[in-house]
């Protein structure tokens, strides 16, 4: 839930590490062996003459490579939606191979866009699975539907992704170690909520226990805990862009970003199912 998938890009130097194969023995060649270390004054204004490398030039990764990875994975989700939404019966099916290949992108070294293309598509079955049941059935499944729970809940989350997303970009929303801990110690709470409500449910017939007062107390945690695992992102993300990380690694931000916004979707659309079956 709080995207370990950028932990990876970081390592105890930082970004700077990454660069062009090669890129210390061409500086090396071109200053070194002439004179005093310096090149030849016919091949310096050759180079000083040239214009200067982009990120694209040099292989690093740029806000554009996240925009583009991360629609191109929102995109397989949306479609495979589609299909959960008609045929519900995949949402098991996007529930196990989403948490397998969420997993394997989590915790792979290098990330390989086929993988976590995949994992877009099994959430996507999933999502469009539950959010027709919720939608259809009722969160309670007491037999009425809640008809645009969905488009709000969407809607929603857009909207908390904005809001964050302005926050983050005009400097008043920024991580710090000690929120960090304490923001991953509750996460790890939540997740032992979740796991013991799901055990209930399933093996001891107990109804779910987010329900009422104290499911909507339980959702608006896990809303605050997303929304900062989202400035999270955002800053590895920036960091990754300004100190030159691999090209490679828009797509573990695009993962990481997806992750998050499943998360957040979900916790809003139990929320409002909570509010509207009340």
């Amino acid at each position: 839930m709080s995207n370990p998938v950028f932990e990876r890009m970081r390592d105890k130097r930082g970004y700077a590490t990454f660069g062009p194969p090669g890129a210390r023995e061409r500086a090396q060649e071109s200053y070194g062996g002439y004179g005093r270390g310096y090149g030849a004054p016919a091949d310096l204004e050759e180079m000083y003459s040239r214009p200067a490398a982009t990120p694209v030039d040099t292989g690093r990764m740029t806000y554009d490579d996240v925009v583009v990875k991360t629609a191109s994975v929102f995109g397989v989700l949306l479609l495979a939606a589609v299909v959960g939404w008609n045929i519900t019966g995949l949402v098991f099916v996007g529930l196990i191979g989403g948490l397998v290949l969420g997993l394997v992108n989590a915790f792979k070294r290098n990330p390989s866009p086929a993988l976590i293309l995949a994992y877009a598509a099994f959430e996507g079955l999933f999502l469009g699975g539950v959010s027709n049941f919720i939608q259809t059935r009722g969160y309670v499944a007491d037999g009425h539907p809640l008809d645009g729970i969905v488009a709000q809940a969407v809607l929603a989350t857009l909207c908390v992704f904005a809001a964050v997303l302005v926050g983050f970009r005009s400097g008043k929303l920024r991580t710090s170690p000690k929120l960090t801990r304490i923001v991953m110690i509750a996460m790890g709470g939540y997740l032992l909520f979740s796991l013991v409500n799901v055990g209930l449910m399933a093996f001891a017939g107990h109804s779910s226990l987010r329900t009422g007062g104290f499911g909507l107390l339980i959702g608006a945690l896990a809303v605050l805990l997303a929304s900062y695992s989202l400035v999270m992102d955002f800053e590895f993300i920036r960091a990754g862009v300004e100190q030159g990380a691999p090209r490679k690694y828009a797509w573990t931000a695009a993962f990481g970003l997806t992750v998050t916004l499943v998360w957040l979707y979900l916790e809003i659309l139990r929320i409002l199912a909570i509010l509207r079956e009340s």
